[in-house]
């Protein structure tokens, strides 16, 4: 049959040849199909990792990132026509599919990415399952069925509907990954509980929790042994890892930032660490997607203070008014503003920025006392957080000297408003990460000052903001209109309603633009850009957004 099917395909071939170009090009067509279905198993996976592991973010992602009908999947549905037309030869449906398969391997081999797949130890369960499943698909038929109809085109299948592999393989490690994570949780409480001196600090919010977390970090470094979760380790996985990797048995004192894009989320992680105290950075429209409304962002960030015992305290930023009109009875509370003062314990006084950073100071209404302090960070929300700092620094007993000298040496948080001055070239004002309403407000308005040169923004919007995200972003564009005088919107996410937003604005219309990457934005910045500029990248959204 097989020299039958390459005889109608092509001129006469003798049939020992094309038994041997059969035999090649199975083998070729073999080698094609696993090196192509290891690279699009691996970019499946770590779009499951970049959400966060959880088959229904993951659906919403695949179906809103129209990933269904990217050129990969739609050249291997073609491949698959071609094999399932019988009229067409085998031999040269399965050699139109080996071209496929390379180029797609290709293509996703030389692919950067922003956040790469992380080789964690539940990555590699989850892989090694989507071959265990690809393999127990695959044998039955290579055993009993002509591989000529139907294995090649199971091969081109599963290429196309490798998401469904995915999920499944994610379903079926979940009694195993439960099992694994049970085993972890009671390590890491286990170690808590035999530091019972150990004083425990939880941080929450919409945004600012990171860079609060750092401040914290440094200036009780000056009096205590201290451990805080490292980078984004802020999920209740992320808090045990911390706690079993990173404590130590002398520390005195464990921050601990606590994230959370569903209610509950906080309170979680509350019940493993029991904190005594815990800081509220901000309740703000960020994660709406998850949460809908602003009230059950309010109602999650304050089940830190809910979980606070009698004796802790909870510092909370009145400056967001989610966060001033919650009523705080079952602990001390104190709060702190910046902008909006009216009920606050702390406030910021005589701000005054310059070059090389800020001067303020911090007015204790109840006491009286005042302390002025000198920092290299610029913009008011790093003013916010130094002040949540502060206040939890004071209350367990730092003298105000060693609090002067750590927030004089505290160093500016990668990709938070952080401000690097390039020798002959451009001024960054990088505060790529993570981007929210309030604190893209604050970064324009810290470039707004910037009167050297001409000042630049680079942004592709905000994301997760549910029903609101059109209408914030268009704030966004509408507001940095105001502030900017070049704006280079990036991606297509989010495009046309930030440019909506800017052409409503005073900037020049010939100082719009809009580029589809990062990529094309830096070299735009090249021919445009001039020494004494200064550069605003405002977010990097990951790559589950376009």
């Amino acid at each position: 049959m097989i020299a039958n099917l390459i005889a109608l395909s092509a001129a006469p071939i003798a049939e020992e040849d094309g038994n041997l170009l059969v035999t090649l090009s199975a083998i070729l067509f073999l080698i094609s199909a696993i090196a192509d279905l290891w690279q699009v198993y691996k970019r499946d996976l770590m779009m499951l990792q970049q959400n966060s592991y959880r088959n229904e973010r993951y659906i919403r992602w695949f179906n809103d990132s129209n990933e269904s009908t990217n050129l990969g999947r739609i050249f291997c549905c073609i491949g698959l026509l071609f094999l399932l037309v019988h009229r067409i030869p085998t031999l040269v449906s399965a050699w139109l599919c080996t071209v496929i398969m390379i180029v797609q391997f290709l293509n996703l081999r030389g692919r950067k990415y922003k956040k790469p797949l992380v080789w964690t130890n539940r990555a590699k369960r989850i892989f090694a399952t989507m071959w265990l499943i690809t393999v127990l698909i695959i044998a039955p038929i290579a055993v009993w069925c002509d591989p000529e109809f139907v294995l090649l085109p199971v091969i081109m299948a599963l290429l196309v509907a490798s998401p469904f592999i995915l999920l499944l393989a994610n379903i079926v490690l979940r009694p195993v990954e439960a099992s694994i994570n049970r085993r972890y949780y009671n390590e890491a409480a286990s170690i808590l509980r035999s530091m019972p001196g150990l004083k425990i600090i939880g941080i929450t919010g919409s945004y600012g929790k990171t860079s609060t977390k750092h401040y914290l970090y440094r200036i009780l470094q000056e009096q205590f042994s201290t451990t805080m979760t490292p980078g984004s380790f802020n999920t209740p996985m992320g808090v045990i890892r911390t706690v079993r990797e990173h404590l130590r048995p002398y520390d005195e004192v464990f921050i601990c930032e606590m994230g959370a894009k569903n209610i509950g989320d906080i309170k979680e992680i509350c019940d493993l660490v029991h904190p005594q105290a815990g800081i509220v950075t901000a309740v703000g429209e960020q994660h709406l997607e998850s949460f809908k409304t602003i009230e059950n962002v309010q109602r999650t960030k304050f089940e830190l203070v809910d979980a606070l015992p009698s004796d802790g305290f909870a510092v909370v930023n009145n400056d967001f008014p989610k966060a001033a009109d919650r009523k705080v009875d079952n602990v001390e509370c104190l709060r702190y503003a910046v902008a909006n003062p009216e009920g606050a314990d702390f406030v910021a006084e005589n701000i005054e920025y310059s070059p090389d950073g800020t001067t303020f100071t911090v007015a204790d209404r109840k006491s009286g006392k005042k302390l002025t302090l000198r920092t290299r960070l610029v913009g008011e929300c790093n003013i916010s957080n130094l002040m949540a700092a502060l206040i939890v620094a004071l209350r367990l007993g730092v003298p105000e000297e060693k609090i002067k000298y750590a927030v004089e040496q505290i160093e500016q948080v990668e990709h938070r408003l952080n401000v690097k001055r390039i020798p002959g070239s451009w001024t960054i004002i990088d505060d790529a990460f993570n981007s929210n309403p309030q604190g893209s407000r604050m970064a324009l308005d810290v470039l707004s000052r910037m009167t050297g040169g001409k000042r630049i923004v680079i942004t592709p919007g905000m994301i997760e903001l549910g029903d609101r995200q059109a209408e914030l972003n268009e704030e966004l564009g509408r507001h940095a209109a105001e502030c900017t005088d070049i704006a280079i919107v990036v991606g297509r996410y989010n495009r046309d309603a930030i440019l909506a937003g800017l052409a409503a604005g005073p900037i020049n219309p010939e100082n719009i633009h809009s580029v589809d990457t990062f990529n094309e934005a830096q070299a735009l910045l090249q021919r445009i850009g001039r020494p004494g500029d200064t550069v605003l990248y405002e977010n990097d959204l990951p790559d589950t957004f376009k």
